[in-house]
């Protein structure tokens, strides 16, 4: 079952965070994040929150703290949404790495 609805989700209406979205889109040429970290390319449109905006809400509009990712992307992020496991929470100090596609 879906979450409820609460005041934190009110900041995806405002303008502000309409501004925001766009310059994270237009920044990440409207193309998956973490595809392209996997080496491969796909088109987006949702903007997500690293460090979600519930663990802190301060970092709602912060530029470093948002990235581009598809929705299949989205929803692997997110399992909780439709009905799975919530996701552990990704350490900050931990970076991914992935294989070059290129023969060298």
């Amino acid at each position: 079952m879906a979450r409820q609805r609460d005041e934190l989700d009110k900041i995806y209406n405002t303008a502000r965070w309409k501004r925001v979205r766009k310059v994270v889109l237009i920044r990440d040429g409207y193309l998956c994040c973490e595809c392209r970290r996997r080496g491969l390319i796909t088109e987006a449109n949702t903007v997500h929150h690293i460090t979600a905006l519930r663990d802190d809400p301060s970092r709602a509009f912060d530029l470093d703290n948002l990235e581009t990712i598809c929705l299949e992307c989205h929803n692997r992020e997110h399992p909780e949404r439709s009905g799975g496991e919530k996701k552990k929470k990704r350490n900050e100090n931990v970076f991914k790495f992935y294989g070059n596609n290129e023969i060298s």
